[in-house]
């Protein structure tokens, strides 16, 4: 038990090891613009669709709750508002996160890990090139960027998915809907939303190129690593929503 949990510790400070060197590497020159533009592409362009679809389709489940909660109560008209909060403050960010990792937190940590069972990496340390500079800052610069956008994107999109259920299907008033979900949602239960998900995002490109820069050799370790990127950066995000939650709830109160 002592010797697991030794070994649990050791990794981490590996990790945050890791995460000094990165961000070390971000100010450092030459900043690779071109790098940088084409994982932004990578990753938010080509995730538009499955953000788009995980988006729409939480803010329309959460309204049948939310309406079926509050129907008792005739108090339908809530939903909007209720779905709006819900989604700027938590659902967007997470879910976001989460569809992210699945699609490109793995495959980060498969590719950062090829290259190293390839003995890439290797290379690029032999012309005298960090990779940490060429491989991993371009990769936490554009998820910085991009998963803050996308949470945005799933904002929107669930939203309006809510409003289609509950004035479509339920039939509650457009306007009064509307009209009450502006009045409660504000500026800064999005701006929470879009701090949350710029430190999920430096978050799993830090960690899964982390498992990648350290697979083993083999196939094998490969897949071991792209697993395990994926594994501990849902852990991760969820803890560190709780704590940024209870983090923010202390400051505004």
């Amino acid at each position: 038990m002592l010797g697991y949990i030794t070994e649990h510790l050791a990794e981490t400070g590996k990790y945050f090891t890791f995460v000094g060197e990165t961000l070390r590497s971000i100010i450092e020159r030459p900043y690779r613009p071109g790098r940088i533009i084409s994982e932004m592409e990578h990753l938010g362009v080509n995730s538009i669709t499955v953000i788009f679809l995980s988006g729409c389709a939480i803010g329309m489940i959460f309204a049948l709750q939310m309406v079926s909660l509050l129907q008792p109560f005739q108090a339908e008209i809530g939903t909007g508002a209720a779905v709006a909060v819900a989604l700027a403050r938590e659902f967007a960010p997470i879910i976001t996160t989460l569809m992210l990792i699945a699609k490109n937190g793995s495959a980060m940590a498969a590719e950062i890990g090829t290259m190293r069972v390839t003995e890439q990496i290797d290379a690029l340390e032999s012309m005298s090139v960090s990779p940490v500079h060429y491989l991993v800052v371009p990769r936490v610069i554009a998820s910085i960027c991009i998963f803050p956008a996308l949470t945005m994107l799933a904002n929107i999109v669930g939203v309006i998915g809510a409003y289609v259920v509950s004035t479509k299907l339920y039939g509650i008033d457009s306007a009064s809907y509307l009209d009450y979900m502006f009045d409660v949602l504000s500026p800064l239960d999005v701006h929470i939303g879009l701090i949350k998900a710029s430190i999920m995002g430096f978050m799993v490109s830090t960690i899964c190129c982390y498992f990648g820069m350290n697979t083993k050799a083999g196939a094998k370790g490969v897949g071991n690593g792209a697993t395990r990127a994926v594994v501990v950066s849902s852990v991760s995000i969820l803890v560190a929503d709780y704590i940024l939650a209870t983090l923010i709830m202390i400051i505004l109160s």
